[in-house]
């Protein structure tokens, strides 16, 4: 018995003893499970082979797939990053925080008609983190890649608002290869994007930890921009059928292999450790891809648009003797979800203010469905890629999105109406042959606007209409 490690002698114990030991360290050791969130950065919904596409290859993150559950309609909480992980790590929708745009942000166009709100542009020390409810359980905490929720300013060990004062007891911070904020091994000969280092870190922090639980929380950079990659495997795909079709990027495909192998790693590893029965192991994107980079096929339009493109994601989800391998689910879930659920998996008390997230758990688990009424976002933003502010609302198989400029304005057009389950691609808009359906969810979307104090633009005083 001396060759066992802990958790291979208790698991032994466990099952020997049946039920007679229910309630003691079987149990706690049962009832704890590990988990494991990796993050994408601008992951397009069909940029993954499980997901439909041929060109892009992710065969671990397929495997994964397989093993666990897919998720069709999975959305992120905000079209850009820094709102989606400030979701993920509250349960709160970005309208509620105030903080509803990438941080640090951008300007209005020269002479627009509205302005932006004064957002909050970090994530407070007073909101509870997932981190810090977790270790509440007794799980030791580590964060290693972009946090993006920090008032973003070098050196990283400098931000107050850095993981480490937000529930995480390991972190490290990366930051993408530009803009005055890269770290010395970004180049593109030496992994721009940090997938190296962060994988390590990830799979020390496993095997140092693999006694205890833990959460290992893994945002990625890649694959936001600057699209860099080592040019044999941007050769690779270069050569690959289907590299002129425009949603394939061989750039992008290469950064996607090297996150795809990074996952490999991850799953490799808990395999090797005796951990991958007892670990939750989540996979999702902060927003949709950069249309600017590569179409979002069959999606329309991408990052930083409330249109499919921008806002639907990959999600899958592996947790082994509780959810069914191969398997697939198309409920509607947003990130908001992610604290009540990690929370539900270890029967954490809920009992926190404001959570606008609904348990996955019986989905998960009792293939049940959530009784979800609706979900929505809101991006009072310009965005460089030329997106507008506007809000969106989808209700079973209905999306209403609606231009904030027109709305302050008293302009007309400021809706859409959308039947996603035979539009996909949005390019048939049924506000004026559907108008009570129209009005029923604008009349819902301002009502929620209320309820979370959303900010909304105001009107640019200075602005100057065209002769």
């Amino acid at each position: 018995m001396a060759e066992l490690g802990r958790r291979d002698f208790m698991r032994l114990a466990c099952a020997s003893a049946g039920v007679l030991f229910l309630g003691t360290n079987c149990s706690a050791e049962k009832n704890k499970p590990n988990i494991v969130l990796i993050l994408a950065d601008d992951q397009g919904w069909k940029q993954v082979g499980c997901y439909g596409s041929d060109y892009y290859e992710t065969p671990n993150i397929d495997k994964l797939a397989t093993q666990g559950m897919l998720f069709t309609d999975a959305y992120a909480a905000c079209p850009v990053c820094s709102p989606t992980r400030a979701s993920i790590m509250t349960g709160k929708y970005p309208a509620r925080l105030h903080l509803t745009d990438f941080i640090a942000g951008g300007d209005p166009p020269e002479n627009s008609r509205v302005l932006h709100p004064d957002w909050t542009k970090y994530l407070p020390l007073d909101e509870i983190t997932v981190a810090e409810a977790l270790k509440k359980e007794g799980y030791v905490t580590a964060s290693f890649g972009k946090w993006h929720l920090s008032k973003e300013k070098m050196p990283p060990e400098s931000l107050p608002y850095n993981p480490d004062k937000q529930g995480f007891d390991e972190s490290f911070v990366t930051y993408k290869p530009s803009g005055g904020m890269a770290q010395e091994w970004q180049t593109p000969e030496n992994d721009g994007h940090n997938v190296e280092i962060i994988t390590q870190k990830s799979l020390e922090f496993m095997e140092q930890n693999k006694d205890k639980p833990f959460f290992l929380y893994i945002p990625h950079n890649t694959i936001h921009t600057p699209l860099i990659e080592k040019e044999k495997l941007i050769a690779k795909y270069e050569a690959k059928s289907g590299a002129g079709k425009d949603e394939n990027n061989p750039v992008i495909a290469a950064m996607t292999e090297t996150l795809d192998n990074s996952v490999g790693r991850i799953m490799d590893k808990l395999d090797e450790l005796g951990l991958a029965e007892n670990t939750l192991l989540i996979y999702f994107s902060d927003n949709g891809g950069l249309e600017r980079a590569a179409d979002q096929t069959p999606l329309r339009s991408g990052k930083a648009s409330l249109y499919e493109g921008g806002i639907r994601v990959p999600f899958i989800v592996r947790w082994p003797g509780r959810i069914k391998s191969g398997s697939v689910s198309h409920e509607l879930m947003t990130s908001v979800d992610f604290f009540p659920t990690l929370l539900d998996v270890v029967n954490a008390s809920q009992s926190h203010a404001n959570i606008d997230g609904t348990s996955l758990v019986p989905v998960w688990t009792e293939s049940s469905t959530l009784g979800r009424d609706a979900i929505y976002w809101h991006y009072p933003h310009y965005h460089s890629s030329g997106e507008a502010p506007c809000g969106a609302i989808r209700k079973g198989k209905y999306k209403l999105i609606e231009w904030y400029i027109p709305t302050i304005w008293n302009l007309d057009g400021q809706i859409e109406l959308y039947d996603l389950e035979n539009d996909l691609d949005e390019s048939n808009n049924l506000a004026e042959k559907m108008p009570k359906k129209a009005a029923e969810l604008r009349e819902q979307l301002h009502q929620w606007r209320e309820r979370v104090g959303a900010q909304m633009p105001v009107k640019n005083p200075d602005y100057q209409p065209e002769s």
